[in-house]
């Protein structure tokens, strides 16, 4: 039953995140708001929601371990698994923003939040309040920085006709969608937990990691097949960005996010893997058919995230 409270609970934050995004740029639309702002705004807060809804859920019910790797989970497999699958898919080019802006603000972050961690196991609500106050100037920086002409090509320009009421309607299913299988996928998730003999932290980096990723897999993998370029590596390296800081800045500022004394690992091991996850990728853009991420190097980040996914399984036992 908890595995059906679970598959249900990812179906609903599927279903959630979409209608989210939906009724987001489409109320944007509304007031007025550039395309670029709303790509880079809206876009980016709407699709991290099923990631906040899990980690509030699991840190207001005592699951700390599962709120803080849900995010760091997330964020190994919006690279590994992801950005692997999609390169297998079809090469993803990468552009100069990528290590001038993107890559060093993410690795900024990360770092960030490792630092607030290991200081004293804890990511208070006034780093928490940090981490987001960070996401708010980069963001500021990022829009004033960036051409009047750019377009976010993921906005979808048909989204600006929509009626009042269909909006009030998509927010409404979103809103529902998101709580509901946020509420289902933790509890469901902690019962698997339990009865397989794995702790909170495990389910968390791996099984609501990978639950909370679905959309962007099923968007950049039905993107690549299409030879779309609205899927690109700009737009997984952001995903990351916001689950730290606003995911668990938004999170800590409500509740703090104690790591638990049993759960050494998420500080020893699975931290670790998010860091080298996000650092290998500099280099990788460089190296051969450099500026993309080929079918080989996507290739070696899905074999990459299956080593990571084994390791947490053989060693996180109780």
């Amino acid at each position: 039953m908890s595995l059906l409270w679970v598959i249900l609970g990812f179906i609903l934050l599927v279903v959630g995140g979409e209608f989210l995004v939906r009724s987001s740029v489409a109320l944007s639309f509304k007031f007025s708001i550039s395309k670029m702002v709303i790509g880079m705004t809206v876009v980016s807060f709407a699709t991290s929601a099923p990631e906040l809804l899990v980690s509030l859920k699991a840190a207001l019910i005592g699951a700390p371990a599962m709120a803080i790797n849900n995010v760091v989970g997330s964020n190994i497999a919006n690279i590994g698994l992801v950005l692997g699958i999609t390169a297998l898919v079809g090469s993803i080019a990468v552009d100069k923003s990528f290590y001038k802006v993107n890559w060093p603000v993410m690795m900024l972050f990360s770092i960030a939040l490792y630092f607030f961690l290991k200081n004293d196991s804890i990511l208070t609500a006034l780093e928490g309040g940090i981490l987001f106050i960070g996401l708010i100037l980069f963001l500021f920086l990022l829009i004033r920085n960036t051409k009047k002409n750019t377009i976010a090509e993921e906005v979808d320009e048909s989204l600006a006709v929509v009626s009042n009421f269909k909006i009030f309607l998509w927010l409404l299913i979103g809103g529902t969608s998101l709580y509901f299988g946020s509420e289902w996928l933790v509890e469901g998730a902690r019962d698997i937990a339990i009865s397989i003999g794995v702790s909170d932290a495990v389910i968390g980096v791996s099984l609501v990691a990978i639950g909370t990723s679905v959309p962007e897999l099923a968007a950049s993998v039905i993107a690549a097949a299409k030879q779309e370029k609205a899927i690109s590596l700009g737009n997984l390296i952001g995903s990351n960005i916001f689950n730290i800081a606003s995911v668990l800045g938004l999170t800590a500022m409500i509740k703090p996010i104690v790591i638990p004394v049993d759960e050494p690992q998420i500080l020893t091991n699975d931290i670790f893997w998010m860091l080298g996850f996000a650092a290998i990728l500099l280099p990788m853009i460089f190296i051969k058919k450099r500026f993309q991420i080929s079918r080989i190097k996507g290739f070696f980040l899905v074999f990459a995230y299956g080593i990571f996914m084994f390791l947490v399984f053989t060693s996180g036992k109780i």
